[in-house]
């Protein structure tokens, strides 16, 4: 009971500081300047740099257009972003504006049955909806409705320095087993960790381990297996695909388990380490240290796999309004995901956009419209792992691939975690 107690108390106190702002929340909806405003509550996953004064500035340019609306935003990143929303859902305080992930993440705020469906935006304003990509609508699109507006676009692939695999004459793989051979020759060559991954950061192993499911199993198995209500994770190609995470692990050394995502990328981008798995949203960070000679090459397949060889992991990123979201809300989203401030973002963060000319040769760098190009062309895209599959699913695979780093745990414990988990919700 008094655990009960405390979770209730405990959740009220995270709503009450989201409904005050909190410390990340801007301005003082109490003060006399905010009187007779429209109000406009935004919540985003970008409070680090340059983020999130790109956000800011935004915010404070659409007031001074638009005297009678007040803003408060608030910012968190990924993972507390993700329970914050959760709890915000759950607690009828959903924010006007929010940004949301695609896919199963998005479907799952959808199904709260709290937010809009906004089919009306694109009809309404045919000339704004024309510079939005259609092939990124799809990722939103539950029910032949469409829930949220796409605004980046990214995908993964394997980051490596091409000064290093031209010393000592290792080419780009071609397939897994290939990419085996070239981290040994790169380990005998003197590189202790010919690939780096920060594995304290959950999120980038179910990168990994969404990706070589994709590449190793029958899609068949992945539909049954991604849906709570089908999902069983009995096939023994996963052994295969958990043990090639594992194989992997093992080139990146004892440090991996020790350190960030972002440490891990620094190391790369330092010059430290040959190779890095990375989404091209960090191709700016990478180019802002500036002493790599930086190429890109897709996630091998497997010999003996059954997904798309081609595929290439990857979602849109957007915003969401909620059902008690305002007409300026409406505004404020149409004017995040306009034609200038889209290229204006890309050029201040270099993150690509799914909105059309907005990325060009004057906002974005030849290494970044490298990578527009790849996922302009992919031939199909697979959404983040832990957004394509329950939580509890996303969790065990990812806590057990941090166990299996270290040796505490082999495929099969994970997998029959997993199974374990798949049970409760099939019930």
């Amino acid at each position: 009971m008094k655990r009960f107690l405390l979770i209730i108390v405990s959740i009220a106190m995270i709503v009450s500081l989201t409904a005050c702002g909190g410390s990340t929340n801007q301005g003082n909806s109490g003060s006399s300047d905010t009187e007779n405003k429209v109000v406009i509550n935004f919540f985003h996953r970008w409070p680090n740099e340059p983020r999130n004064t790109y956000f800011n500035e935004i915010i404070s340019e659409f007031e001074e257009l638009n005297p009678h609306v007040k803003i408060n935003v608030d910012r968190v990143l990924n993972d507390p972003y993700k329970e914050k929303i959760r709890v915000l859902i759950a607690s009828e305080d959903l924010p006007h504006i929010f940004t949301s992930w695609s896919d199963s993440f998005a479907e799952n705020i959808v199904s709260s049955g709290k937010v809009k469906d906004v089919n009306y935006l694109f009809e309404d304003d045919k000339e704004w909806a024309s510079n939005i990509m259609k092939s990124q609508l799809r990722a939103f699109t539950f029910d032949n409705k469409v829930y949220g507006v796409p605004f980046t676009i990214d995908g993964k692939a394997f980051f490596y320095n091409k000064d290093i695999f031209l010393e000592h004459g290792i080419e780009v793989p071609k397939t897994f087993e290939d990419f085996i051979g070239s981290l040994e020759k790169l380990k005998n060559e003197g590189y202790e960790t010919p690939l780096i991954e920060g594995l304290s950061d959950a999120w980038a192993i179910s990168h990994y381990m969404g990706t070589i499911f994709q590449r190793v199993l029958d899609p068949e198995i992945l539909d049954k297996d991604y849906n709570p209500q089908t999902g069983e994770f009995t096939h023994p190609d996963y052994i295969t695909a958990l043990n090639a995470f594992k194989t992997l692990t093992d080139y990146m050394g004892d440090v991996a388990t020790a350190i960030d995502h972002e440490t891990a990328r620094n190391m790369f981008a330092n010059g430290e380490v040959p190779v890095m798995y990375m989404q091209f949203a960090e191709i700016k960070m990478v180019e802002d240290i500036g002493n790599v000679s930086l190429g890109f090459f897709d996630f091998p397949p497997f010999e003996e796999g059954k997904g798309n060889p081609t595929a290439l992991t990857g979602a849109p990123e957007g915003f969401m309004l909620g059902k008690n979201a305002p007409k300026e809300a409406e505004e404020f989203l149409k004017f995040i995901v306009s034609k200038e401030n889209a290229y204006k973002f890309t050029k201040v963060t270099g993150q690509l956009t799914a909105v059309e000319g907005a990325v060009t040769p004057s906002s974005a760098s030849n290494h970044s419209l490298e990578a527009y190009d790849i996922i302009l062309k992919a031939s199909q895209t697979v959404p983040w792992f832990d957004n394509a599959v329950n939580i509890s699913i996303a969790d065990a695979f990812m806590r057990g691939g941090q166990s299996m780093a270290i040796g505490e745990m082999t495929a099969e414990d994970v997998l029959k975690r997993v199974q374990e988990e798949a049970a409760t919700l099939r019930k």
